[in-house]
């Protein structure tokens, strides 16, 4: 009873956070912000008994790619005053977007739940029913997107480069 508490209250947290994310504007509070949301993630994966996951999102995530983000913000020194404004003006596109996004996602699970209960509702949602059919069917899919990934972090990177060379 206590675990399904505590990772409802996490779950909440993390969308609180992501949620905050977008709606604040200085980059310090949005780095704040996506720690709350990593150390959240871990907590919910160490309720869900995967251990090693959650050490890793704190160690790798929370303990070194945020303290670099966050030292490198500290060294920027960002004094633009566009931060003065509160919300940014994409917070009412961003909210209506949300709001087709969780009623696209209430209509699959209200068509999904009679399917589920009439064919054992507990198998639709269970981590280890998901773990077997990603690992078993969609883990090229996986590989293949994250080289897609790393491909465009090397393009982004060569396209930025090539603006800084000094010409002669």
């Amino acid at each position: 009873m206590i675990e399904s508490a505590l990772l409802y209250v996490f779950c909440a947290l993390a969308v609180a956070s992501a949620a905050a994310m977008i709606l604040v504007r200085h980059p310090m509070r949005v780095a704040v912000a996506l720690i709350t949301c990593m150390m959240s993630l871990a907590a919910i994966y160490a309720l869900v008994g995967v251990h090693v996951i959650a050490i890793f999102q704190v160690l790798i995530y929370v303990g070194a790619v945020m303290v670099f983000m966050v030292y490198a913000i500290m060294l920027l020194d960002v004094r633009d005053y566009s931060f003065t404004r509160r919300f940014s003006w994409l917070l009412l596109p961003g909210a209506v977007a949300a709001v087709v996004f969780v009623a696209i996602l209430a209509h699959g699970l209200w068509q999904a739940l009679p399917n589920a209960a009439s064919g054992g509702g507990s198998a639709l949602f269970g981590v280890k029913r998901f773990s077997i059919e990603f690992l078993n069917d969609f883990w090229l899919h996986f590989e293949l997107v994250s080289i897609l990934l790393v491909a465009a972090v090397v393009a982004a990177l060569a396209v930025l480069q090539v603006g800084r060379r000094k010409h002669g």
